[in-house]
């Protein structure tokens, strides 16, 4: 089969998004730009299959459906979905799958990857193979882009779904990261708030250190692009007035668009007390590969599926390369 990625002739919009309609704005400037060739890695069941055709009837992704074809068949014709507008490229299994995508990737015949019924661990495994891969120098992250009804703009939380207890390089990495997206996305010096319990560095708390070492890493032009501060304590990294009852005088409090949790457990908390507490939206990327990896949860709505692959085509329309 025969597949060639044509350039994208239509720019994103890179406005600012309206408060609280803010996945929508991007959903829609999304689609006005033309879809994006995005490899479906495994879409043998109804959410992974469904949402690749919610979005490519959305106009956001041209999708490639790659896993075994009897499968995908059978799961469409469970769905009522005609599958006669779309490729299919058929594989054995689903670890033959995501080395099939990682392959497209590499041949530029897709320039997204999105997650389909298999686990993430086996898709990131392909993702990450040292010869038949799609890995940069620098580690993989996640983010998660939220709408916070009581927050004047997105909102980035990182790392909350694939570093487990991060050091201080790989935080690095994980803000970089964070920074180059936030910059796909029209922010061009996005604040980053790097949380801690406290906000002065002590040394029995790691992630102090680690937080006080990040902001120096950004003086010297190891990390390039944002505004870092920290470490900073939730209420003040998001509260001005929390900064000012305690005495703190910075530029990322009350104001900041990525928060870099101190380890994935406490940035998945944070997420999940976001959605379920505070009504926020939500949608989410895997980023540090040399394409953005579209990762929805099976619980994941349609809102938050389209909006991660207009996420997605921003940052293949807008590619940017941090320090």
């Amino acid at each position: 089969m025969s597949i060639s990625a044509d350039a994208p002739n239509t720019t994103i919009s890179t406005e600012t998004p309206p408060m609280h309609n803010q996945l929508e704005f991007f959903i829609e400037q999304a689609r006005k730009s033309g879809p994006i060739r995005t490899a479906v890695v495994h879409p043998v069941d109804h959410n992974s299959l469904l949402g690749a055709i919610e979005a490519a009837e959305q106009g956001l992704i041209e999708p490639l459906l790659v896993g075994p074809e009897h499968k995908i068949r059978a799961a469409a014709e469970i769905e009522g979905i005609d599958l006669s507008p779309y490729k299919i490229i058929s594989t054995e299994h689903s670890h033959m799958a995501a080395e099939c995508a990682c392959t497209l990737i590499r041949e530029a015949k897709a320039v997204a990857l999105m997650k389909g019924s298999l686990g993430t661990s086996e898709l990131l495994s392909a993702v990450v193979h040292k010869t038949k891969g799609i890995r940069t120098e620098r580690r993989l992250s996640h983010v998660f882009v939220f709408d916070v009804p009581n927050y004047h703009k997105p909102l980035v939380i990182t790392d909350a779904a694939i570093n487990v207890v991060p050091d201080l390089l790989v935080k690095r990495d994980i803000v970089q990261n964070a920074i180059d997206f936030c910059q796909s996305l029209g922010n061009e010096a996005p604040k980053v708030a790097i949380l801690a319990a406290v906000e002065k560095v002590k040394p029995t708390m790691q992630s102090t250190i680690d937080a006080a070492a990040l902001c120096k890493m950004a003086d010297r032009g190891q990390i390039t692009g944002g505004i870092l501060d920290g470490p900073l304590a939730f209420d003040n990294a998001i509260s001005l007035q929390a900064a000012i009852d305690k005495h703190i005088n910075s530029p990322v409090s009350g104001d900041a668009d990525i928060l870099l949790a101190p380890d994935l457990e406490a940035a998945n908390m944070i997420a999940k007390q976001l959605i379920y507490l505070a009504d926020a939206k939500s949608a989410g990327l895997a980023v540090g590969a040399k394409v953005p990896i579209i990762l929805t949860s099976r619980a994941e709505g349609t809102l938050g599926r389209l909006a991660s692959c207009a996420l997605a085509s921003y940052m293949v329309k807008h590619p940017r390369k941090g320090g």
